[in-house]
């Protein structure tokens, strides 16, 4: 019987031991929530699958305010993240001040691209959603029947006036003449997550004549994707797919794909291979572009957008960045 005991108290310890080693994705989410159908959940989904595929174990991070943030943060890293997902510009102060406490933890920081980086573990994670949100503006202004589109960003911040400037600058190049109707939800973080809020300034755009809205607007975006459904308009999701929200209503998704990145540096920090640094992600390296599954793209207007992006990668046509 103690030889038994002994055998047993010898594999838990191995078992214990084991657990302490293994790798860990932790995901510190933005404010719009984690369940958003958007930015947030495509990062989970992601975390879900680096789980489920590399076998490691995931940790995560809600915070109710910005103020929390850091201090999540320093929680995950403490509980033996091997790699911290930090979701959005908001985010920026506290990896600054965390990964340098922790040089053997990788970073990924989501929409940060200016931070120092003493210790070299930070892959800064900088998207020309201008790029994919031209090809949508483009698709939106081949299916607008009235001439008017609109807009719905989140937070009024540089980042948002990237989608907004691409999709306008997108609908302009297939159509001079379009009326475009714009709207921010807000100016606090408060506007990533106001569904009510996004429906009512969708309905607005659409008194206005917009027969085709597109949202950047985190979980604000669930209310106007809803509002245009309820309208019988045209709406395009962000980030992800979102065409199965509405089948039919759905003209298709700027896609972000952040879910690449995670995937690529949780593998890249298992084999020793993590990059570190400012990376700039456009359609050159397949990092934004347009969903067609579920969605209304006809085929000529999948033939002019996808000429569109290859005239934008080699530089014949510029799409300004109206963040800067």
């Amino acid at each position: 019987m103690k030889k038994i005991i002994n055998i047993f108290i010898a594999l838990s310890a191995l078992v214990f031991s084991t657990s302490l080693l293994a790798n860990k994705i932790g995901v510190i989410y933005d404010s719009g929530g984690k369940f958003d159908k958007s930015f947030n959940e495509l990062a989970f989904r992601t975390a879900e699958r680096v789980h489920n595929e590399l076998g490691w174990d995931m940790l995560e991070f809600e915070a109710a305010n910005n103020t929390q943030i850091e201090q999540g943060m320093r929680k995950v890293a403490d509980r033996g993240a091997t790699l911290i997902v930090a979701m959005g510009f908001a985010q920026a102060d506290a990896v600054a001040a965390i990964a340098p406490q922790y040089p053997d933890v990788n970073f990924v920081a989501v929409d940060v691209c200016w931070v120092d980086d003493p210790a070299g573990n930070i892959y800064q994670a900088c998207y020309l959603e201008h790029e994919g949100s031209f090809l949508v503006g483009m698709i939106a202004a081949m299916a607008s029947k009235s001439g008017t589109i609109g807009f719905v960003g989140g937070m009024d911040i540089p980042l948002i006036r990237k989608f907004q400037g691409g999709y306008e600058q997108g609908a302009l190049h297939v159509n001079p003449n379009i009326k475009i109707l714009a709207n921010m939800t807000g100016t606090t973080p408060e506007a990533w997550n106001d569904p009510t809020k996004g429906a009512e300034l969708t309905r607005g755009q659409i008194d206005g004549g917009a027969d085709v809205v597109y949202q950047a607007a985190g979980g604000t975006g669930i209310g106007v994707l809803q509002a245009a459904a309820d309208a019988g308009i045209y709406g395009i999701g962000v980030d992800t797919n979102q065409n199965w929200m509405h089948p039919g209503s759905m003209l298709t998704s700027m896609l972000k794909r952040l879910d690449l990145t995670i995937f690529a540096q949780a593998e890249k920090t298992a084999a020793g291979t993590f990059e570190p640094g400012i990376h700039f992600l456009g359609l050159a390296d397949g990092m934004v572009g347009y969903a067609i599954e579920d969605g209304q793209v006809t085929a000529e207007m999948q033939s002019a957008v996808d000429a569109a992006a290859a005239e934008i990668v080699s530089g014949a046509i510029t799409v300004a960045d109206w963040s800067q």
